[in-house]
């Protein structure tokens, strides 16, 4: 009966490897293979050809340069947020917490064109307060500048996300003591809480440049009319215009921004060991400093904040889709639901990326839950250590594939898919099962969270019965762990779904006509000046998000506390 519980166990993380093999290894060998590999020999020639190109070094300069400055403002301003919300007293810091994060689930290009509307000469908000520049004036968001800011709002939210989850963690023997000895707010936040965080703020800068550097949304819209191109941009460019005959050149560049991006996450590992701080005690609530007449500055800080970072934009881009033609100011002469009809009853193309990306986003959340469900068991698994060993190191292969970039992904996959699949003779190319495998290697990572969170708070005993009781392993999963995690699975899912409904990264280079998605269809309106057809579709996408953020809000009363992220 051992053997036979152990064959299970086996078998199956045995087939987790090779599904990881097929969508992580294969794609990523093969992109790398093309890149550095001549004449059936490993060579950086290709790469240090790459680097004299004139256009080259300037779209590598201009995403470190984004990157960089970006992640720089970002981390202050979510380290800023999440003391804000993580330390003090303040009220309603559940609300507060999900305006917050709301732009991190808001896909970039939509936010780039919310932006463009809300602050350029046809922005009806402008326009009603009298303030809008004069018509043919620069926007602008047309600019580096533009760029910098608005990925420094889309990165802020992540920033504030890990900070806020490490005060939760910290102990609070060293704050308590420093507070006893008469350490004010300021000294105690210099001496005692930063130094702590030091480790946590690395990783937040590095996941935020990361993020930034393969960000395609927001320096597409805003870049290409400024001629701020990034590389992410220069890659879409050149296989847009000529096609897969170009994937040599393509695959270097996207070798090229993997290398970065691994890079500086090694970067960031090595320097997270020599600054990490030796805690003792277990996590314990975080402390709640009396902000006493503070509170009511900090609390309208925070709701200008929401209001000028959510409302504006949001307002904007939702009045822009209520006027016949951009440029029209919209008052009750002007109003029409015409636009909103015309993306979700008339228009097939509209009517198609609805029902691809809720099918592949979908698909891709219920497989992605079950995996996660499957591998976090052997992440706990006690006293079989080469099972544990080989699922860590897959779980640590999905979190390399969320850190490369999504268009070096959609790379990966055009060169393992582009032919006719062996034996089946089955073309995957210009499909919407290459998009879905895509989603499954690019956010298996966000589905493993939460589930691997939620096998570590079951106590091993559970097992040990059931092992002592004869049930098998398909038995355990199905009576035992499979309800005590299925909440945080479910949550794992949403926040899948979350994100592959509305990206446009991945899918920029996987689509063709008849696999449109959402991100890809809105970015194709604004591109083309149909800019009250996606100003109505991106509505609806964010309408939504806001949606399933609030069904995941919730469901969250009933799972573990940190499953949904704000939650406080």
């Amino acid at each position: 009966m051992a053997r036979t519980i152990r064959r299970g166990e086996g078998l199956t993380l045995a087939a987790l490897l090779l599904i990881a093999a097929a969508l992580f290894a294969y794609p990523l060998a093969l992109l790398l293979k093309m890149a550095l590999v001549r004449d059936g020999a490993p060579s950086a020639g290709p790469l240090l050809e790459a680097l004299q190109s004139a256009s080259v070094l300037r779209a590598l300069g201009h995403s470190l340069d984004s990157s960089a400055s970006s992640a720089a403002i970002a981390l202050v301003l979510g380290t800023t947020m999440a003391l804000a919300i993580g330390l003090t007293d303040l009220r309603a810091k559940g609300p507060f917490v999900f305006f917050l994060l709301l732009p991190m689930m808001i896909p970039p290009h939509v936010t780039a064109i919310a932006w463009v509307q809300a602050l350029g000469p046809s922005s009806p908000v402008l326009q009603w307060l009298h303030l809008a520049p004069p018509p043919g004036s620069q926007n602008p968001f047309y600019s580096r500048a533009g760029v910098v800011a608005l990925l420094s709002l889309q990165q802020a939210p992540l920033v504030f996300l890990v900070v806020l989850a490490a005060l939760r963690s910290l102990p609070r023997e060293m704050s308590e003591a420093a507070r006893i000895a008469g350490a004010r707010p300021w000294r105690l936040l210099r001496r005692v809480l930063l130094p702590l965080l030091a480790p946590t703020l690395i990783a937040a800068f590095v996941l935020a440049f990361v993020s930034a550097l393969g960000n395609f949304g927001i320096p597409a819209l805003l870049g290409i009319p400024a001629r701020y191109v990034t590389l992410p941009v220069l890659i879409w460019r050149r296989l847009a215009s000529f096609g897969p005959s170009v994937l040599g050149d393509v695959a270097v560049l996207s070798t090229l921004l993997a290398v970065i991006a691994v890079a500086v996450i090694a970067l960031q590992m090595a320097l997270q060991r020599r600054l990490r701080s030796q805690l003792v005690g277990p996590p314990q609530p975080p402390l709640r400093i009396a902000l006493g007449r503070a509170r009511r500055w900090v609390t309208g800080g925070l709701s200008l904040w929401i209001l000028a970072t959510v409302a504006l934009p949001l307002t904007a881009l939702v009045a822009t889709a209520l006027v016949p033609t951009y440029g029209v100011p919209l008052t009750p002469a002007t109003l029409t639901w015409a636009n909103f009809a015309e993306v979700l009853l008339r228009q097939q193309a509209t009517l198609r990326a609805f029902a691809n990306s809720t099918l592949t986003a979908g698909g891709a959340a219920l497989t992605l839950a079950a995996l996660a469900a499957l591998l976090s068991y052997y992440l706990t698994l006690r006293g079989r250590r080469p099972l544990r060993v080989a699922a860590s190191g897959l779980a640590g292969l999905g979190e390399i594939t969320y850190a490369i970039p999504g268009l070096v992904i959609s790379i990966a996959f055009i060169l393992a898919f582009l032919r006719p699949l062996p034996l089946v003779h089955l073309s995957l190319y210009n499909t919407l099962g290459i998009i879905f495998l895509a989603y499954l290697c690019a956010f298996f990572s966000i589905a493993l969270k939460p589930v691997a969170a939620a096998y570590a708070q079951i106590d091993p005993a559970l097992d040990d019965a059931a092992r002592v009781s004869g049930a098998g392993f398909g038995l355990r999963l199905r009576r035992v762990f499979g309800p005590l995690v299925a909440p945080a699975a479910a949550s794992g899912a949403i926040l899948v779904f979350l994100t592959a409904y509305n990206e446009v990264t991945v899918s920029s280079l996987l689509w063709s006509t008849g696999t449109e998605t959402i991100g890809t269809t809105i970015f194709n309106y604004e591109d083309g000046g149909y800019t009250v057809l996606a100003s109505a579709m991106a509505s609806v996408t964010v309408l939504a998000t806001v949606v399933l953020m609030a069904l995941l809000d919730i469901a969250g009363r009933r799972l573990p506390p940190g499953v949904v992220p704000w939650r406080v």
